[in-house]
C-alpha cells in the first residue's frame, strides 16, 4: 500500500491507538500508526495539507479506523 508522505515506521507489529476525545480504541497496522502520528504531529504544528493527505489515506485504506479514530 502506498504511504500518502514519507513517515517513520516504528512498530514491528499491531499497535492498539486510543481516540483522546471519545476513548474508543482500534488496533492499527504500524503503517496506519506512523500515518496517525503524523496526522496527529501535522495538526498541531498547523500543517493542514500533510494532515488532510493523511485523513484522506485512512478514509480509503483504513475506514472503520478512520470512524473510530479520526473523524
Amino acid at each position: 500500500m502506498k504511504m500518502p508522505f514519507e513517515c517513520a515506521i516504528l512498530d514491528l507489529a499491531p499497535v492498539e491507538v486510543r481516540n483522546p476525545f471519545s476513548g474508543q480504541a482500534c488496533t492499527l497496522t504500524p503503517e496506519a500508526v506512523a500515518v496517525y502520528d503524523t496526522i496527529s504531529g501535522a495538526n498541531m504544528m498547523g500543517d493542514y495539507k500533510t494532515a488532510r493527505l493523511g485523513l484522506d489515506w485512512f478514509q480509503e485504506h483504513f475506514p472503520e479506523e478512520y470512524m473510530v479514530l479520526l473523524d
